[in-house]
This record gives structure tokens, sequence and C-alpha cells, in this order.
């Protein structure tokens, strides 16, 4: 089997090239590295079935050779990402998702759209069911990430009907993991960077907004369970666990051994009070839920997250924080 993966060389894309050429998948990631970095991929340069190409999928582009799948995964994700690039975000969500589509059905290729569950917005209902159509500003600044997952999702469908092609859309929640960019603007590595530089840790509004973190090895696999389904309409992959923002800083700061203060700024437009999966879904056609609890799963992405810092800055973080990861000696508050 061949992959195309748009966005191979980003976060969630390159965990995605890892678990299909752990099953012998040949895999060409594409990637014009705006926001995707070469270091998430590095580790893959000496295996024979794997290439990179940079290119921009905005602009037409083409692959040689049979292709089995198309994973369309380029697109900024986080919000300092999609604020700074309004335009690349919505020309990768409308140009670059229906390139992809070409190349899909130029090969008879399958297809999976990543999209997202911010095509709720800020959702009216709690959990997010795929049934419900969501509550998005569309002139927002939140609207051009927003608007362009959305418009992708249509467009998806359109090639479905009209032309025949085989497609997935998989709705992703909150994901964190290994090569998280450090303060690229999401929770996680926002409160992570915040502390192991000494500042205060900063929270939105009241923290009393709730996000549901789900561990990046368990969308993979959801995503892989999905790949060879017959679903062709959206589909929750995430964590249904809810835990405030507040909650979830306090929790971080803890796990560091960091003493700085927690400080409230003013909440940004449009953002999401509530998010939550229903999975209900995605258990009854995929027999999937998640399996790594939140416990293990920010130890091992504060490993990474130490690691990347002194990758960065040339030293281990601070003595004062030596203990990130040493969860025996923490007493871990439920959420």
């Amino acid at each position: 089997m061949r992959a195309v993966i748009t966005g191979g060389a980003g976060f969630l894309g390159s965990h995605l090239c890892d678990y299909l050429l752990a099953r012998d998948w040949e895999v060409l990631a594409i990637d014009n590295l705006v926001t995707g970095a070469e270091t998430n991929v590095r580790h893959l340069a000496s295996n024979s079935r794997f290439k990179i190409m940079r290119c921009d999928i905005s602009q037409r582009f083409d692959v040689a050779g049979p292709i089995d799948y198309v994973l369309n995964f380029a697109s900024p994700a986080s919000p300092i990402d999609y604020l700074r690039l309004p335009i690349e975000t919505l020309h990768v969500g409308a140009y670059g998702t229906h390139n992809a589509l070409e190349l899909a059905l130029a090969k008879g290729a399958s297809f999976l759209q990543a999209s997202t569950s911010e095509c709720y917005g800020d959702p009216q209902f709690s959990p997010q069911t795929e049934s419900y159509w969501g509550n998005v500003n569309p002139i927002g600044p939140r609207g051009v990430y927003d608007e362009a997952k959305r418009y992708g999702e249509a467009i998806v469908m359109a090639y479905h009907r009209k032309h025949g092609v085989d497609t997935r859309i998989v709705r992703i929640f909150n994901t964190y993991g290994p090569r998280m960019r450090l303060n690229d603007g999401r929770a996680l590595p926002n409160f992570v960077f915040q502390a192991l530089t000494g500042k205060p840790i900063t929270v939105y509004g009241t923290g009393q907004q709730t996000r549901s973190f789900c561990y990046v090895s368990d969308l993979i696999e959801g995503i892989y369970r999905l790949m060879p389904s017959s679903e062709h309409e959206p589909v929750n992959i995430g964590n249904p666990e809810e835990t405030t923002i507040l909650e979830f800083a306090e929790r971080i700061r803890m796990l560091l051994g960091a003493r700085m203060p927690i400080i409230f700024e003013p909440l940004p437009q449009d953002d999401p009070k509530q998010r939550c999966p229903d999975i209900s879904k995605a258990r009854r056609l995929l027999n999937w839920e998640p399996k790594v609890n939140l416990e293990e799963g920010l130890r091992l992405t504060l490993d990474a997250f130490k690691k990347q810092y002194a990758e960065n800055h040339g030293h281990a973080i601070p003595p004062d924080l030596a203990t990130a990861s040493s969860f025996s000696s923490q007493v871990i508050p439920s959420i």
C-alpha cells in the first residue's frame, strides 16, 4: 500500500507517517514546511519506503506512480499560525483540499480529510455529535480556520457524491503529544513553555471553559481504523473526558514543579466555552476509544518538551524543574 500524506511533516502528519511505515506502507509526505518541520520526519530519512516532497498543495501538483490513499493533513492548526496566515489557511482549506481530491480522483485512490472540532464553533450543545451543524462566526478571527475546514468537508462530500471518490472525514478534537511546537498557541505547549521559561502561566477568561485532550497515539489509531471503513460522513475522534483550562494549567504547573503564578487575560473572540466529543459513532463503527490516560500522556509529552527545550536552548531545563516527569512523588488531582 502506498499513501500520500499532505502536511506530512506536521505534528499529526508525522505521527501518521510513522504509523503507516510501521505497517509496511510506502509513504510520500508532502509539506511546504510553513508550520511543519523537517525535524519531525528526520528519523525516517534512512527508510527506503519513505520520501518527502516540499510542495504547497494550494498550487496544482502531481505525484508519479500508483497511490492507494491520500490523507489530507495540510493546514495551519494552532491559533498563532492561522491568525498569522489567514489567507494561506483559507487557500489550503479550499484550493489545497481540491487539489488533493483531484489527485485521489486521478489515481483511483481513497481519500481521508483531516477536519476538526472547530467545525462546531462555540457549541450550544455538549457533548458534540456529528449531526450538530455548529455555531460558527464566519467573519470572526477564527473564521479563517473554521470555515476552511467546513468548506473542506463540503468539497470532500461533493467529490464523493459526484465523482464517486471513496472518502472519509475525521473531526479531530484537541490532541497533544511529542512534536508539538513549544508556545504554538495551544494550551498545553503554551503552559509548558511559560513554565520552562519562568513566566506566569496565562489562562484566558475565567479558565472555566473546557477542553478534552486526546493523546496522539490514540488519535492516530482511530484514524487508521476509519480508513478501511465504509463510513463517508464525519466521525469524531477525541477523548470525551473534559477538564477546565484552569484545572489543566494547575496540573501542568504541578507536574513541572513550577512555582510561577497563574494570571488571567481576556478571553479571545469566539473562543469555545465547551469542547467535548460524543464518540458513540467511533465506538460503534470502529470499535475505538482512547486508551492513554492524561497522566501517562502528559508524562510522555513533558519528557519530549524537555528534550526539545534543551535542544533549542543548548542547556537542560532549570534545576528546580528537573523533576518534571517524576509522577511518583506528585499528588495528581482528579479532573
